[in-house]
Parts: structure tokens; sequence; C-alpha cells
């Protein structure tokens, strides 16, 4: 009996050991996104999970804070170095105020790398752009440009104003703008990425520009919000709203003629891209200019001087393909 109990106690402690170090060879890579309840976080997600699933020995942690605060971000970014997370990818509220809890990862051995929405060089190990900034920029004034053959008034509802990838594409539009006769900025405005007071902004420009032809929002709250408020205005027709949407969200906004174009590259893609990059690097991959780190099915990112790397084009969608994408994300 006491040779049995000796086995059994040996097989247990051999089956222990054996959870124990599996469980330890597991990555674990915290997804920190601008706020949860945000479609194209959660398709970002989606893409996460699926590099995850093909990488085998990845858990992903998606989290975020309820608002679009770098409060909030920190807040989780504290929490995450706590729990001892291998990696941390994360898309930033501020490119400098999440910084030093980021650097505070990176000196507790944590690799981490900025996606979608950079953070200051110094509190990452790179960053991924979902495409290339100065491509971004033109997209979205030659989508609304296309539709003003007589040029006009066009205004910009961005996110927040301190939001590192919104300020470059505008930075980017406003440069190519000599490139569309007739195209005239009257007005940036901010709706925080949140749904009612990009809403109420929307609203202000209708009311305040009367000759406005197209709101352009580089932002898959803002856009949805700005062609709310051009439906309930009696607008759809006279203004075009445009920028970067979901295909799930902006299906009827193009059906009722609210949006007659719009482009985003595809989350999915983004939230894959950014774990296969991050578990790359956590597993001694050199982030450095120059380097070309694998990202799956999606290729390899380049560093570019400032250890960022673009993912790829971003994609037009309208009435011609709407139904075929806009179940998918």
């Amino acid at each position: 009996m006491s040779i049995l109990r000796k086995a059994l106690t040996t097989a247990a402690l051999a089956t222990a050991l054996i959870a124990t170090g599996a469980h330890a060879e597991t990555k674990r890579i915290a997804l920190v996104v601008k706020a949860l309840g945000i479609g194209f976080f959660e398709a970002a997600n989606k893409g996460a999970e699926e590099a995850a699933k093909e990488l085998g020995d990845v858990e992903i942690i998606y989290t975020g804070p309820t608002d679009t605060t770098a409060e909030g971000q920190i807040e989780v970014i504290n929490a995450l170095i706590a729990q001892g997370v291998d990696a941390i990818a994360i898309s930033a509220n501020d490119p400098d105020a999440v910084a030093p809890a980021l650097q505070k990862a990176m000196e507790r051995g944590i690799t981490v790398i900025s996606w979608d929405s950079g953070v200051a060089k110094e509190g990452r190990q790179m960053h991924l752009n979902p495409s290339s900034s100065a491509l971004i920029g033109n997209t979205i004034i030659k989508l609304a440009a296309d539709h003003m053959p007589e040029g006009g008034d066009v205004a910009i509802l961005s996110a927040t104003s301190t939001s590192t990838n919104q300020n470059i594409w505008i930075e980017e539009a406003t440069k190519v703008l000599p490139n569309y006769p007739g195209i005239n900025l009257v007005a940036t405005v901010y709706g925080d990425d949140l749904a009612d007071k990009s809403y109420r902004e929307a609203q202000g420009l209708i009311q305040t520009y009367p000759n406005l032809k197209a709101i352009i929002a580089p932002t898959t709250v803002g856009i949805l919000a700005a062609s709310q408020a051009v439906t309930d205005a009696g607008k759809i027709g006279a203004i075009n709203v445009t920028g970067l949407g979901l295909p799930s969200e902006m299906a009827g906004a193009v059906e009722s003629g609210a949006t007659i174009s719009f482009a985003i590259w595809n989350p999915i893609d983004l939230g894959y891209a950014a774990t296969m990059l991050a578990y790359n690097i956590s597993n001694g991959a050199k982030a450095e200019p120059g380097a070309s780190i694998p990202m799956g099915r999606m290729g390899a990112a380049t560093l570019d001087e400032n250890n960022e790397a673009a993912m790829s084009d971003p994609f037009t969608y309208d009435k011609s393909n709407i139904e075929e994408f806009k179940s998918i994300f």
C-alpha cells in the first residue's frame, strides 16, 4: 500500500510539474486598446486570437479602460506589470502620458510594442502603423474630392486632440490639399472617440458651415456619428461623410447615401500582426532600424529609423463591396 501511495504521489507530482511547465511556457500577450466596447478593437482582438491559435503557446489578455483616457490606460498597464505578462501591445490614447508606465514594464523584462496609435519612442520597442501615414492622409482627402467635382468646403472630425495617429493623418491630409484644387478645409474638430460628443461636433459643423459638402472622420466612432448627424439633419446628398470606418457599422450609411465611400485597413489583420510581432520580439527578435520581423500571413515588418513599420495599404469600401465585408468586421 505504501509503495502504491508513493507511486501515486510521484505521479501526481510529475503531473503538477508538467502542468506548471506548460503554463510557464505559455506567452501571455496583453492587447491594450484605447477603450473597451469599440468595434474596431474587438475585431483586432479576433485577429490576436487567430495569431494565438496559430502559434499555439500564446494566451491573449484583451484589456483597456472604459473610456479613452491615458489615466485609464496607465492603470491597466500597472495591473499588467503586476501580473507579470510577457508582452504588451498597446494602441495609445496619449503617446507621452503612457510612456513612463511602459518604460517600467520594459525594465521588468516585458516586451512592449505599440500599434494603431503610437507611443513615444522611449516607451516602446517598435510601433506598427496600420498603413503608411502619407497614404492614409491622401486617401481621406481623395475620398471626399472624388465626389466634389466643383470643389467646396470640407471639415475634419477627429478623435482626441492628443491621438498620435489622427494628428499625423490630418497633417498628411493637409499637405496634399494643394493637389485637389477647390477643396477648402474649413475646420478640424474633436469628438474624443465618444459617440455622443462626435455627433454633437458634427451637428456643430453642419450648422456653422452652411456650404459644407463633406465631413472627413479618420476615426470609426466619428464617421458613424457624423453620418447619423447628416441623416438627422436631412442633408443626405448635400453633405458626404467619409474617412475611416468599419464595414459592419457603415453599411447602413452607405445604403442610405449618407456615405458614398470610406476606407479602412482590416483590424483583424492589425491585431494578428501586432500579436505576431510582440511574440517574435519576446522570443528574441531584434527591434532595431532595418530589422525585418515576421508577421505570419501578413509578411514581415521592416523597421525604419524610428523603429516603426507599416502593415498594409488602406482599402476603399462602397456599394460595390459593402455587402461582402459587413459580416466580417
